[in-house]
This record gives C-alpha cells, structure tokens and sequence, in this order.
C-alpha cells in the first residue's frame, strides 16, 4: 500500500506511539512459551520507542527476563467502534534500562504517568524499553501496512543539544506559556479547551497532555535539533495559532 495525500502511515504511527498512554503487552511464557497477554502503562523515548515501568513481581516481567520478545498492541481510543480506530502492533524486544538511561526515562514516564512517583523507586520496579523490529499498522478499510522502525521513529543523530535542553524547555514552555500551549491543542489540533500541558519534545514535535491521559502530538513543520530552533518554531506556531484564532 502506498501513502496517499490524505493518509501518511508514517505519521499517524508516530502520533500513535507519542500519544499512547496504555497498551496490551504479549509476552511468552516462562518454561511453556504459551503468549501472556497484559495491561501495561506507557510513556515515549525522544525517538518514539515505548518506555515500561514494570515489576519484577509481574508475570510479564519474568517472562520478559525469561525471552525479551514481545508485541505491544496500541490503539487510538477514539469514541464509537474501536475497530473503526487507528492501532498497531509493535513487535521488538524489550530491553531493561541502563543506570544511565534511568534519568532521562524516569523523567519522561512521571511526565505522563504522575500517579508512578508513589512507586517509581521501588527497588522490584525497573524501567524497559521496547525495541522495534516490526510494526503493523491497521487504520481503516484499505489502510494497512507493514512499516519498519526507521519510518517512524524519531532520528536524534545530531540533536543533542535540543534533547538536552528538554527538561528546562518543558518546565518553562508549562510554567510561563501555557497559554501558548492550550492555543496549539485547541487551535492548530482542533481539540477542546483544557489544563494543556508540554509532556516532552523532540526533534520533530510536541507532547501535549490534558489532565491524566488525553494526549495530542504536534508535529513541527520541519526538523529541529538546537534549542534556538526549537525557540524559533514554537514561537513560529504560537503566531500560526492566534492568526487563527483572530
């Protein structure tokens, strides 16, 4: 299946996986290789790949210590017949988390998932990542594609510096724009009013939450990788959105 000039698979995975907030986990199990199936709590790296949050005491974390093969089902939830909706099978490997990586993944968990302060530090919970080998896309009669992780997911070659400026771009984007920020969800994203908050950024756009779990992703209009460009676009589309608004 080829893109068309309405449907680009590309990005309507990359704001699956940005917006997602749960998903159903398959792992195999332990001694049988019998698939498990479970709900699980999600957040995104900078590059788009799923972050876990997940107990040693869970089943499907021994069964991942056990074979790191995994699918991760995503769906868009979206009212009416959830088989009408957009989702994706991610298929790939989850990985435990180095000590280096924590950080950065804990930040960006508790981003989305607040509630996971009171257990984060538990000494049974670990953070995992989930690497993609396959994914498939399922968005509609006719709207099916396979689709590799380079098609999706988020290049950072080079993007160093904007990645490290996140953390203070998010905090000040949530302490001192929020205005700007309700603007792009309720304008240039068409959704309703609300407490919009920056979750993380990126090379190619902006996590939105509202409260615990309606998330938006606003994708820049070209690639950034400083913190001035990065200064630049969201200046760029808070002038796009009150042009709109009038």
């Amino acid at each position: 299946m080829q893109p068309t000039d309405d449907f680009d698979p590309s990005r309507v995975t990359r704001s699956l996986l940005r917006r997602s907030r749960h998903g159903a986990l398959a792992t195999l199990t332990v001694g049988k290789g019998d698939p498990y199936c479970s709900l699980v709590n999600i957040a995104s790296h900078p590059d788009g790949t799923p972050i876990l949050l997940i107990s040693r005491l869970a089943v499907h974390t021994r069964n991942i210590l056990s074979d790191a093969r995994v699918s991760l089902m995503l769906d868009e939830r979206a009212p009416g017949d959830p088989l009408e909706g957009a989702r994706i099978m991610l298929g790939g490997t989850a990985e435990e988390a180095s000590e280096a990586e924590r950080p950065l993944l804990r930040r960006r968990y508790l981003g989305v998932h607040s509630s996971a302060q009171a257990f984060v530090d538990f000494k049974d919970f670990s953070f995992f990542r989930v690497r993609p080998t396959s994914l498939h896309l399922v968005a509609g009669f006719g709207r099916i594609i396979d689709l590799a992780p380079a098609q999706y997911l988020t290049d950072l070659d080079g993007a160093e510096s904007v990645l490290e400026a996140e953390e203070d771009a998010v905090a000040h984007m949530n302490a001192d724009h929020r205005d700007a920020l309700n603007l792009y969800a309720t304008t240039l994203l068409a959704a309703e009013a609300g407490d919009w908050h920056c979750t993380g950024c990126d090379p190619d756009g902006l996590d939105l939450q509202n409260g615990t779990s309606i998330a938006l992703r606003l994708d820049f209009p070209r690639r950034i990788v400083t913190p001035m460009e990065l200064r630049e676009v969201l200046r760029e589309l808070a002038e796009q959105a009150r042009a709109l608004n009038g």
